[in-house]
């Protein structure tokens, strides 16, 4: 074996091991949450309840309306998944130095949106961020090396009075 065929078969099990690497993320799009992979630190940031703005009073009580958990993974990126009453992850956000495992994040709804980022690359190629918008999927990513950041989320699938912008 030549050192050029060497070298590109190390590189390539290299590539390969950090793919394998990167930590899954804590739920799927659309389906139930699942528990951190190892390693990761996972924390719920409470139940969230939404009420309309200039209704609160001291003695308003309203009920939770979707749950919060925060897990950061080795990397340093952390993902966001919220969760309805009925225990279903509606939306997800991330940020961080690395992208998270969209196929896992977006779990059903990645070969709908992998399709849609292909078509529009096609379209449009180059970078950039990137914006799907689809009847029952919304995808929105960008960053930079070191710097990734984006949400997803069904939007038939909102709490009532929740919106897009309560995603992040």
């Amino acid at each position: 074996m030549s050192n050029r065929t060497m070298h590109a078969a190390v590189c390539a099990a290299f590539t390969c091991g950090l793919l394998l690497a990167a930590a899954p993320a804590s739920a799927a799009l659309g389906g139930v949450p699942t528990p951190p992979p190892t390693g990761a630190v996972s924390s719920s940031l409470g139940p969230v309840a939404h009420v309309a703005s200039g209704a609160a009073t001291a003695s308003t009580t309203s009920a939770a309306t979707y749950t919060v958990t925060q897990t950061t993974f080795g990397s340093g990126t952390v993902v966001r998944e919220y969760v309805s009453t009925s225990g279903t992850v509606f939306g997800i956000a991330w940020g961080g130095p690395t992208m998270p495992n969209l196929p896992v994040l977006l779990g059903t709804y990645f070969p709908q949106f992998d399709s849609a980022r292909n078509a529009l690359r096609a379209a449009r190629p180059g970078r950039g961020p990137l914006v799907i918008e689809l009847p029952g999927l919304v995808v929105r990513s960008g960053g930079h090396m070191g710097a990734f950041g984006g949400q997803a989320y069904l939007p038939s699938a909102l709490p009532a009075g929740v919106s897009a912008s309560d995603i992040q």
